[in-house]
């Protein structure tokens, strides 16, 4: 496998958004608590020492006194060093992660329709995590330990030059040569256990997303099973990097071993010499100790970049895939705050010319040819698997043809002139207000209301401590199934294009209230008005529906027409 491209995380890191002021802030509070260490375990070695000879106490207040000091400090700096990478890291991942959605919204819709959610969660989520992990656990590391290093071998070699050498290789050898073998030799082991977490993360998905279909179709069991076995090999990906790391993290200690034994050999050598106090001799036996403290995180420091150089591979490929690449950081900025999508709300109708449609990896057998006129409503029923959402999809623009096309009667575009709503829309943990400000950005609280009320659910509204103004805390969890099923149906009210599409608004219902939904929708022409035309996905429709054609999909491509 070839090493991944090292200016792919340079070229990730400006979606991050980091400012060179708080990483020098971080790295100056690293280094204060290391250097703080470093100087304490020196004059901890000269105090005690010094302490064995029994001066009079007044001699060593001031050492004393600057121990304790830097016993203090040392802990402060640390953790205000936490405080602020944690911080840096927290706020770069944010924007990275809120620039990447932007990115994918801002560029051809049919790739995130076609992405996998599994993969999507796991690029946006633990990818991203391991981009933000290149500050905490790589970079300001890397930097204290640099510094550190230096200023130990310089205090060393006020002692000592011989040992100060001896120090300096090994340090070279804990801070720079493991690390670096360890990162290469994970490489692979880094990116099967990447693909292993992805897999998982589908799988989980699917069971979490679809646990009802699952169990009516008694396949629950073999979807369990599957997690079982991309556990274990998401375990066995890591158990093989942890191998690899412990080899990494053994060069330390064992380069702690041979400065300290060529000290003591070195300080044997020295106690002889009528110019060296036992001081000196102290400094020299226990300032490796706490020199070798700043590159025991250096092993991991670099397994670290490795994971994000391949995450930031994978984001960026996220991202070039969805035809976002040529965007620049300003750019991406620039239409997330852009008022609302472009929405043509000229009244228009639908052609359908000999259109066959399908996934990437499945087509139709059927081929429809058909007219939607303005104000039309239109049923597309049949079981499940025969193509009715890769209809819908297909009709919004957002799955390319396989044949045949979709034009609208003005000619315009189709993504301008269609709202494409899926069964499982979001519902955020925000307000009921801007759950619904998600489908028209400038929506007033009165359209909200009377949009709510037009679905059904002006009584629950009212009965809200704050109104459309109250959080739904937990988003789905906060609302009831026929509760969230009306409140998507609302967000469609609100949505200015002329034709409508609906993928299962009356999924996991009860059957009357079902029945009374796709009434409402059908029958109701106030509800969207006379002049927007609606199609809505289903599995079963009331003898009563109202909806002026009904097409049929079967497994065998028929498609029956009934009027």
């Amino acid at each position: 496998m070839s090493r991944p491209d090292d200016r792919s995380l340079r070229r990730i890191l400006g979606y991050l958004g980091v400012r060179p002021r708080p990483v020098l802030a971080a790295l100056l509070l690293g280094i204060g608590g290391a250097l703080s260490a470093l100087g304490l375990a020196a004059l901890s070695a000269w105090l005690i020492t010094r302490a064995w000879q029994m001066p009079p106490i007044l001699y060593l207040s001031v050492a004393i006194t600057a121990v304790r000091a830097l016993g203090i400090s040392r802990g402060l700096f640390r953790y205000l060093e936490r405080l602020a990478t944690h911080d840096l890291a927290l706020r770069a991942m944010a924007s990275a992660r809120s620039r990447i959605f932007v990115a994918l919204a801002a560029g051809n819709p049919s790739y995130s329709v076609l992405l996998g959610r599994g993969d999507l969660l796991t690029r946006t989520g633990a990818d991203l995590d391991d981009i933000g992990n290149a500050l905490i656990r790589g970079v300001i590391p890397i930097g204290i330990a640099a510094v550190t290093n230096v200023a130990a071998v310089v205090i060393m070699a006020f002692v000592s030059v011989p040992a100060a050498g001896v120090l300096a290789v090994a340090l070279l050898i804990s801070s720079v040569a493991a690390p670096t073998l360890a990162a290469r030799g994970a490489a692979d082991v880094v990116e099967c256990s990447a693909r292993a977490r992805a897999d998982l993360a589908e799988s989980v998905t699917l069971a979490l997303w679809h646990a009802d279909e699952l169990a009516v179709a008694r396949r629950r069991g073999t979807v369990l099973a599957g997690i079982d076995e991309t556990q274990r090999l998401a375990v066995d990906a890591a158990d093989r990097g942890q191998r690899l790391q412990s080899w990494g993290s053994a060069a330390t200690p064992l380069a702690l071993g041979v400065s300290l034994v060529a000290a003591c050999l070195i300080g044997i050598g020295l106690a002889g010499d009528p110019g060296v106090s036992p001081m000196t001799l102290g400094v020299l036996i226990l300032l490796p100790l706490s020199a070798f403290e700043a590159t025991a995180p250096l092993t991991e420091a670099g397994l670290q970049l490795e994971r994000s150089r391949q995450a930031a591979r994978r984001i960026l490929t996220l991202i070039d895939d969805a035809g976002s690449a040529e965007l620049t950081a300003a750019e991406i900025d620039e239409f997330a705050v852009a008022d609302d999508v472009t929405v043509d709300d000229r009244v228009t109708g639908l052609d359908c010319r000999g259109l066959r449609w399908g996934w990437p990896t499945s087509e139709s057998a059927s081929t429809l040819t058909m007219t939607l006129s303005p104000g039309q409503r239109v049923a597309v029923v049949g079981a499940s698997g025969v193509g009715k959402t890769a209809l819908l999809l297909t009709m919004a623009g957002l799955l390319e043809p396989r044949s045949g096309a979709v034009t609208t009667s003005l000619g315009t575009d189709l993504g301008a002139s269609t709202c494409y709503f899926a069964d499982d829309a979001h519902v955020f943990t925000t307000s009921v207000a801007e759950n619904l400000r998600v489908a028209r950005g400038d929506a007033t609280d009165e359209e909200i209301v009377d949009a709510l009320g037009a679905v059904g659910l002006g009584g629950w509204v009212d009965g809200l401590p704050d109104g459309v103004g109250t959080v739904l805390a937990g988003g789905t969890a906060a609302l009831s199934g026929g509760q969230r099923r009306r409140l998507l149906l609302a967000r469609a009210l609100l949505h200015r294009a002329p034709v409508v599409l609906l993928d299962e608004p009356t999924e996991h219902l009860d059957p009357d209230d079902a029945d009374d939904v796709l009434r409402d929708i059908f029958g109701r022409r106030e509800l969207f008005g006379p002049q927007r035309s609606v199609v809505v996905v289903t599995h079963r429709l009331p003898p009563d529906h109202g909806a002026d054609r009904v097409i049929t999909l079967a497994e065998n491509g028929a498609i029956g027409d009934v009027r």
